[in-house]
């Protein structure tokens, strides 16, 4: 799993951005059929979504950056809503494969923030603040185990795949892990 240093580089953030940057377009482009009223909150729940990510992302722990994915993931629906309500205005018809292509960045976004969320719920991390250097090397001796099971696992897969399909070896590893 990658690791991240800066929230500029995570690729959900980076879609975010992308997703508000192209609301703030399509609020510009369809300006004279919007009220003011929708235009302010489409622009504001599209940058909450990268500005949330980032927030969580400088917090320090877990249970904080978790909240703050819940709440970009929020944002990211609340865009999907109103874009759904643009797309079935008439007088926006001209703009619906604009709506659509921003449709689909809100849910990409939506969707990898699900996953690195149910990627943290499952983490015996809980946050940069709480390591200290026993914890944090502990932390890596665990990663650097994890891969070279990884790495074994793959090496047995290799040599077992050249035995017959009855092999008794072959049925046992693939009890263990899944078919070779």
């Amino acid at each position: 799993m990658a690791t991240y240093e800066r929230f500029e580089d995570l690729p959900v953030w980076q879609k975010a951005i992308q997703l508000a940057e192209g609301c703030e377009e399509f609020i510009i482009d369809a300006k004279d059929k919007i009220t003011w009223s929708k235009r302010d909150q489409i622009d504001r729940a599209s940058l909450s979504v990268s500005n949330n990510i980032a927030e969580g992302f400088e917090r320090g722990t877990t249970n904080e950056l978790l909240a703050f994915i819940y709440i970009a993931r929020g944002s990211a629906g609340e865009v999907r809503s109103m874009l759904c309500f643009f797309e079935r205005r008439p007088a926006l018809r001209e703009f619906k494969s604009q709506i659509s292509s921003l449709k689909a960045i809100a849910e990409s976004c939506s969707r990898q923030l699900r996953a690195w969320a149910d990627s943290l719920q499952n983490s015996d991390i809980k946050g940069p603040r709480h390591l200290n250097d026993q914890s944090r090397e502990q932390w890596q001796k665990n990663q650097k185990r994890k891969q070279s099971e990884s790495k074994w696992i793959e090496t047995q897969r290799k040599f077992l795949r050249e035995l017959p399909p009855e092999d008794p070896a072959r049925a046992a590893f693939e009890q263990l892990h899944g078919p070779i």
